[in-house]
């Protein structure tokens, strides 16, 4: 029996270059991390900064889990007509606050949808990128 459905190509993996022009191009995703033997997801608006992403936060539980271990996942996913990709990127995150650095990042146009401040930035440095891509049916 094949691996795929009759008359649909089979899932491929995206290049680096594709997954960072998903990236780039869907402004919402979700932060996966670990603390205290827990593992939590938070949705956030995001941006691609030379090779990073950059979003902004609160003070709370996301920062403060950020700030005892830095290893996050980070995870994109869209859709059109025919098909569908998913985008994982595993990294080092921390927060940044000089002024030069917050400055660059607010022009990147992130724009929380939740309405409380988010007036903190953290940066995810890859360590890892991979995607998939496949049609829809």
């Amino acid at each position: 029996m094949s691996d795929h459905v009759e008359g649909r190509t089979p899932t491929r993996h995206l290049s680096e270059e594709e997954c960072w022009q998903r990236l780039a191009a869907v402004p919402y995703g979700r932060v996966a991390m670990s603390a205290a033997g827990e593992v939590d997801v938070f949705p956030v608006n995001h941006a691609v900064d030379n090779g990073t992403i950059v979003f902004r936060t609160s003070a709370g539980t996301k920062l403060l889990e950020l700030t005892i271990r830095h290893h996050v996942a980070f995870q994109i996913d869209g859709f059109t007509d025919s098909e569908a990709f998913s985008v994982v990127v595993k990294g080092e995150a921390a927060e940044f606050d000089r002024q030069g650095e917050v400055y660059q990042a607010e022009k990147l146009g992130v724009t929380p949808w939740a309405p409380e401040e988010k007036d903190r930035w953290v940066r995810i440095t890859p360590t890892e990128v991979h995607g998939r891509i496949f049609d829809r049916a």
